[in-house]
């Protein structure tokens, strides 16, 4: 079992399929989160993530006549280890969706919208902002204080 698990993980060539991206499981599901119950499915440089496990997606044979390709699954995951084929195709009715079959199972899923990165942190403006910050909020202090001595000087006046 040992010298089946390290052919399937042995690194192989990585090539992009056609397929590559991140899939919704169900309506609902969370896109970022891949590989886990209510979460996202995720195809990259020839593999295959799922829910616990994930898949080497092995001698690709394009399907004639159709805009499919079968796949060998070289599968891991929860201590077992298999193959089996699975055919995966773009899903006519779902923009940018994708169809995958295997022995007995049909799986429709739609592709998340990609994630857009993250905007970068300049850390060094960012002390000069705090600065900024704490200076307008002193000044707001400040103007506090004199309308509060200008009220409690109208009091006085009229003792």
């Amino acid at each position: 079992m040992r010298l089946t698990l390290a052919f399937i993980l042995a690194p192989t060539l990585a090539m992009a399929t056609p397929y590559d991206g991140i899939y919704r499981q169900n309506a609902n599901a969370e896109c970022a989160l891949v590989g886990v119950d209510g979460g996202s499915l995720k195809i990259e440089d020839g593999v295959f993530y799922g829910v616990d496990m994930e898949c080497r997606m092995a001698r690709p044979v394009q399907v004639v006549n159709m805009d499919a390709t079968l796949y060998d699954m070289n599968c891991v995951g929860e201590d077992d280890v298999w193959t089996e084929r699975a055919m995966v195709m773009n899903d006519g009715e779902v923009e940018n969706g994708i169809i995958m079959i295997w022995d007995g199972y049909a799986f429709r899923y739609s592709r998340c919208d990609p994630v857009p990165a993250p905007e970068p942190v300049d850390y060094e403006a960012a002390p000069e902002e705090d600065a900024e910050a704490d200076e307008a909020d002193a000044d707001a202090e400040t103007a506090e204080d004199a309308d509060a001595d200008s009220e409690s000087d109208g009091n006085s006046d009229d003792e």
